[in-house]
């Protein structure tokens, strides 16, 4: 036997089905968006990550050779110790910059697959033999 009269209640759980389904399909498209503005980010961050790799590799590469021109005129008697301690000064900032810009590149690549829906745990990690 049903009841002719529910006061109503169908309507009201019907209504709150569509409601619960909206909020449901908002929380769904907010999270798709935040994720592929993380996945753009990510891309743009290893895009100027690479041009700066390349720049900071030049400038590593100058401060080398300016450092050995340094050690050979001060082996020849031309300069002093100080200069090339300055020039190895220098050398070894480029050689850091160009660490600091491989863990950024690191980073943002590690974003990059979290973004994309990629997650680590330890037991998907390769095993320590099968990476030699």
């Amino acid at each position: 036997m049903e009841t002719l009269f529910d006061g109503g209640r169908r309507r009201a759980a019907s209504e709150n089905a569509l409601a619960n389904y909206d909020a449901t399909v908002a929380t769904y498209r907010q999270t798709t968006l935040t994720a592929f503005q993380q996945v753009e980010d990510n891309l743009a961050a290893l895009r100027i990550l690479d041009g700066e790799a390349q720049q900071q590799q030049e400038a590593v590469s100058s401060s080398e050779d300016s450092l050995q021109l340094f050690s050979n005129r001060y082996k020849g008697g031309v300069d002093t110790y100080l200069q090339v301690i300055n020039a190895q000064t220098v050398a070894l900032m480029n050689e850091r910059n160009n660490v600091d810009i491989l863990r950024r590149r690191m980073d943002a690549s590690v974003l990059l697959i979290k973004a994309l829906g990629g997650g680590w745990t330890i037991s998907e990690l390769p095993k320590e033999a099968t990476l030699r």
